[in-house]
């Protein structure tokens, strides 16, 4: 069954972990072996041959590069500027896979239509579309910066990340979207950009919801039921975005499907995180909207994190074609499970890109 994952740091993993991605997870396994900078080296499991393997034939796809001010405690880049370099350079890295025949961006609806259409009778030669996302908006050095964005692709994008951000506060910090968060949602709904509330602090979360009228989706989020932390959306966030048609991508981040999950300490196998975790979080999406129209797929694999923080039963991306058995066990239908793999973010497209 045809996946669509809402959300994957391809980029970052190939410039910032040095990974190429051309190679099988293995051979990426391989070359890190000894490795210690980052605490999931050797543990990876993407690859664009396992993203074949799983049918996995369409993405999002990030750019990131948080801006830190002096005295926060975050990682990231000391300027906006510095930023916004790093996400060019991760913009070239994108190009130069479509150059290699890897990546294919999907800007509009006609991508989107020849793309699914070509994808379906040759998958085997078929570039992996991606749509360009912006993962936390720090690095728009202003929000003139987005009419250059789009012209290099970009169509969606996230106000914040962790902390406080230049034009919204992000996971792990409170406050609001002040006047240069406005400015940035103007501009957003100019463009006609998707905008991404993933990451938004609640209090943020709903001084967007209160201003913006545009497209909006949640690309990567989980479900507060299961885990009483911020990063997750509590039942009414989850009932806005779905009366505003938006499609809620869960994720794969061991910590944001267990509770009491010890960075560094827990194990998947020991916090008896699986794939089942992740059809939960679906389910409950499901049970809100009363309907399968509004839940999707956002696995953030690689995402800083690999087998050390996922789901147990998940050796490589692939894997998330064991997906569609478990949902229907839970008496989903096929046309539910095909709404959940791909279709609903798919429509949502559609309905969003119409006409442009």
């Amino acid at each position: 069954m045809l996946v669509f994952d809402a959300h994957l740091d391809l980029s970052m993993n190939a410039l910032e972990w040095n990974r190429d991605l051309r190679w099988t997870v293995d051979e990426i396994r391989k070359s890190e072996e000894g490795m210690t900078d980052k605490p999931d080296r050797g543990k990876n499991t993407v690859s664009f041959g396992a993203m074949r393997r799983g049918n996995i034939g369409i993405c999002v796809a990030t750019q990131i590069a948080r801006y830190v001010k002096r005295d926060s405690e975050l990682p990231g880049w000391n300027s906006p500027q510095q930023a916004w370099s790093q996400t060019q350079g991760q913009l070239a890295w994108y190009k130069e896979m479509e150059k290699s025949g890897e990546l294919r961006a999907i800007k509009n609806l006609s991508d989107l239509r020849s793309h699914l259409e070509n994808w379906k009778s040759n998958t085997k030669d078929t570039p992996i579309g991606y749509i360009l996302s912006l993962e936390g908006a720090d690095s728009i050095v202003s929000p003139d910066y987005l009419y250059q964005a789009w012209e290099q692709g970009l169509r969606a994008i996230g106000p914040a990340h962790y902390g406080p951000g230049t034009y919204a506060h992000g996971t792990d910090s409170v406050g609001g979207i002040g006047e240069k968060g406005k400015e940035l949602l103007k501009v957003i709904s100019e463009l006609g950009l998707i905008l991404d509330a993933t990451h938004l602090c609640d209090q943020s979360f709903w001084e967007t919801m209160k201003v913006y009228d545009g497209p909006v989706w949640a690309s990567h989020n989980n479900c507060r039921k299961f885990v009483d932390h911020n990063r997750q959306f509590a039942d009414e966030q989850i009932t806005e975005l779905i009366s505003r048609k938006a499609v809620i991508g869960v994720a794969l981040d061991a910590w944001m499907m267990v509770p009491n999950w010890k960075r560094g300490i827990s194990t998947p196998e020991s916090m008896g995180v699986t794939l089942d975790l992740m059809v939960n979080n679906i389910d409950h999406i499901c049970q809100l909207a009363g309907n399968s129209k509004h839940a999707g797929i956002g696995t953030d694999l690689d995402g800083a994190f690999g087998k050390e923080q996922c789901p147990s039963d998940l050796e490589t991306i692939a894997d998330l074609q064991s997906i569609p058995e478990k949902l229907a066990s839970k008496g989903y239908s096929k046309k539910d499970i095909e709404n959940i793999m791909s279709l609903n973010f798919i429509n949502f497209l559609e309905s969003t890109w119409d006409g442009s």
